[in-house]
């Protein structure tokens, strides 16, 4: 660990006071207040929007006015303080409005407050269980849906506010109904209520100068100035009294205890989602500290039992707030408190204010909440992904079942859909394109005992006694498929014909015998080692892969450039594009016996394809790669042995003296050498690498690659592959390197041992 100068003063001995020597002191702001120029000015934005949507929000609900002012007030101030996110900013939620109307038309006031209370205490638990990620396991569709259904239901609930009348208890009878409202609509009421929406929608379209005012509160403040002027008679919000006079304490009910728990755990659910949601999605728009979401947990919980004992609506994080708040440049939590004290402050000092805003007024601005809860990108997005079932099933279960039964609903149709996409496993037969081919048979995906009618349908769509190929390219297999699989190759091959399994996927076909079926990594390589005629390995080349190696070499019809040559040996446990993870067009290559580099004039093909390599393609750089057990490597050393190598030709013998001077230089100790004997490497190896060593410093020689080199145009690199191991080492003038970056000293010792 590193130590570093402490920058914090040494303490004096002065006495209390703060008083040193010459009798200064420093002062310390206190942490509320290192921000409170960003802060002050983003909560009273905030402050003006959450004023007039609060006092919506409780109209909507059937709740007192009041109630929506102290629930804005607890969660600016309570949430604020205790919650995890610290720019989110909670009150009472057009999410919930649907869920405290239904709880006040059945259990009156007082009981949904008691409601709310203990839905904060479940929270509070859910945030010291520290499940607050776990909440989150909700489908992103679910809960678009869910916000679309509320706002279709707040939207045919207000629309009868807005036109005069009374609402009704559920969408439908509201649905029902709207002939009617039209029919014997208020003039003067629907005439407030559309200039509302009309300044809404139309404020984005204003000057900046005009849009610094919250929108929401100037289509309130319009509308109420114009109900004043013209029309005195319509209904308005009605008080008794200023927000201290509207607490009311929590009440247990006389009977029902089953639906009474049922409803807290239905708010705790809701309001937890929707809080934890929103914290999300604030995190997305800044880029300060992430929210904790269990604390976030906590605080919630900790402001719906502080509001709901005091009588006020359910608390959650609200997005609209939130995002006000980021957008106003809030730097900390301090502007979601002191949002919460300004409508506290206002509420006791100017009610007489609030009880000028007609009923219609609110109507027309939670008219245009509720269509902003529709966005038809969250339905484009649906149609494309797949999920547009989803959707509409949880938005018309929302809307004309209840919030809790079309969100479940939503849950269990998207977990439905999860198990059929994952669990379905696409098989299928293909006839074969000329007599002399295979019937193919095509498996992927995940192959469970879910897809064995399909198997077996189409299995028995084969013709008796035709050649089959069985391409299984699957991420999960159990033994019902394994078995179900072998028992038709049986029936199959009794009837004369013939099955050719082949494996391409992550899974082992045979451990689904024996083991626990599991989904296996993911792998790049799909070529297992070919142990097949030649043309039937380009057969399956055609069938499996040409496909997808077509784009790849699109661009490589006319030239080809590429950024480096490998010179390597023609061992066929070598393969350069493997080992280097390069594709077509990447590497040059030249293969001959034991990777060596021909001085000048002595092999034409060395020369010229260092010349082209260098001068024709301009390659960066050149590689020269040796390998473990190189057979080349063991003729040198057999031949030093005194053992006769004329059985493979004078050809052989005389292509050796291109490598005889790495045996000279093993001899005379090599530093590579010494190294790869200290690492234990057997001689052969240590051979193979000073082989590398001196065949780069041929290159160095080579008036191709010498000029090249040195001018830096040209880098050269020494690399040696470790068939036991499966790991390349570099190799250098002085030394090796091990570019495993896992280490790997392990494998080495291991493949020894197996040795």
């Amino acid at each position: 660990m590193e130590v570093r100068p402490s920058t914090i003063p040494a303490p004096s001995h002065s006495p209390p006071g703060g008083r040193g020597s010459r009798g200064r002191f420093t002062f310390r702001r206190p942490p509320f207040a290192a921000h409170l120029g960003a802060d002050v000015p983003a909560s009273l934005v905030v402050f003006l929007v959450a004023l007039p949507l609060s006092l919506g929000i409780a109209a909507a609900s059937g709740a007192p006015v009041m109630a929506g002012l102290i629930a804005a007030a607890v969660g600016g101030i309570v949430a604020g303080s205790l919650g995890g996110s610290p720019l989110q900013v909670s009150g009472p939620a057009a999410g919930l409005t649907v869920v405290v109307a239904g709880l006040v038309q059945e259990f009156g006031w007082q009981v949904t407050c008691a409601i709310t209370a203990a839905a904060g205490a479940v929270q509070l638990l859910l945030g010291i269980s520290r499940v607050g990620r776990a909440a989150l396991a909700v489908s992103p569709v679910v809960v678009k849906a869910m916000l679309a259904g509320i706002g279709v239901t707040i939207i045919l609930q207000q629309v009868h506010v807005l036109l005069g009348s009374r609402p009704a208890g559920s969408a439908l009878e509201n649905l029902a109904a709207l002939p009617a409202a039209i029919t014997n609509l208020e003039l003067h009421a629907a005439l407030l209520g559309l200039a509302v929406v009309a300044i809404l929608l139309c404020w984005k379209f204003l000057p900046a100068t005009v849009r610094r005012v919250p929108g929401p509160l100037a289509a309130v403040a319009a509308g109420t100035a114009l109900a004043v002027a013209f029309a005195p008679g319509v209904e308005r919000i009605s008080l008794d009294g200023s927000i201290f006079d509207a607490i009311a304490l929590p009440q247990l009910p006389d009977s029902n205890w089953r639906a009474f728990a049922f409803a807290i755990l239905t708010m705790a659910l809701i309001a937890s989602i929707e809080s934890l949601l929103s914290a999300v999605a604030v995190d997305k728009m800044q880029t300060g500290p992430r929210t904790n979401l269990n604390r976030e947990l906590i605080g919630q919980g900790t402001a719906n039992i502080v509001s709901g004992s005091l009588g006020g609506l359910p608390v959650t994080g609200v997005i609209v707030r939130s995002a006000t708040n980021v957008e106003a440049g809030a730097a900390s939590r301090t502007s979601a408190v002191l949002h919460g004290v300004w409508v506290l402050a206002f509420s006791a000092l100017f009610a007489g204010l609030i009880q000028l805003i007609p009923l219609a007024v609110l109507a027309g601005l939670l008219v245009v909440i509720g269509a902003r809860l529709i966005k038809v990108a969250d339905i484009r997005t649906s149609l494309r992904t797949g999920d547009l079932t989803i959707y509409a099933v949880t938005l018309i279960c929302v809307v004309f079942l209840n919030l809790l039964e079309g969100v479940m609903i939503g849950l269990a149709l998207a977990a439905a859909s999860v198990l059929w996409r994952v669990l379905r496993a696409p098989i299928q037969a293909h006839r074969p394109a000329a007599p002399p081919s295979p019937w193919r048979v095509t498996i992927a995906g995940s192959c469970s005992f879910f897809a064995l009618p399909k198997l077996n349908g189409v299995l028995q769509s084969v013709p008796a006694g035709a050649d089959v190929v069985v391409e299984l390219n699957a991420d999960y297999v159990d033994r019902s498929f394994r078995e179900a699989l072998l028992a038709w190759q049986l029936q199959h091959q009794a009837a004369g014909g013939t099955v050719n399994l082949e494996e391409h996927g992550n899974t082992v076909f045979r451990d689904a015998a024996h083991q626990a079926p599991r989904r296996e990594e993911a792998t790049e390589l799909p070529l297992p080692p070919r142990k097949e005629p030649l043309l039937q390995g380009v057969n399956k080349y055609h069938r499996r892969f040409a496909h997808q190696v077509r784009p790849l070499v699109h661009d490589l019809t006319e030239g080809q450039n590429p950024d480096s040559l490998f010179v390597g040996c023609i061992d066929s446990r070598v393969n350069p594009n493997l080992i280097t993870s390069s594709g077509p067009g990447d590497l040059l290559t030249l293969r001959n016996i034991g990777n060596v580099v021909c001085g000048n004039g002595q092999d034409a093909s060395t020369d010229s394809a260092l010349s082209f390599a260098v001068n024709g393609l301009g390659v960066q750089s050149v590689a020269i790669c040796g390998h473990s057990n190189c057979g080349a490597m063991k003729a040198l050393l057999a031949e030093a042995g005194g053992e006769d190598n004329s059985s493979l030709g004078p050809a052989f013998g005389q292509w050796l003296d291109h490598a005889r001077p790495s045996y000279t230089e093993l001899l005379a100790g090599h530093p590579v050498g010494r190294q790869a004997a200290a690492a234990g490497y057997a001689r052969v190896d240590q051979l193979a690498m000073v082989n590398v060593a001196v065949q780069l410093a041929k290159l160095q020689d080579h008036p191709v690659t010498g000029p090249a080199l040195v001018e830096g145009k040209v880098q050269a690199t020494g690399l040696f592959y470790d068939i036991a191991t499966a790991q390349v080492l570099q190799i250098t003038a002085t030394g090796i390197r091990n570019l495993d970056p896992a280490g790997g000293s392990g494998l080495r010792i291991n493949a020894l041992a197996e040795r």
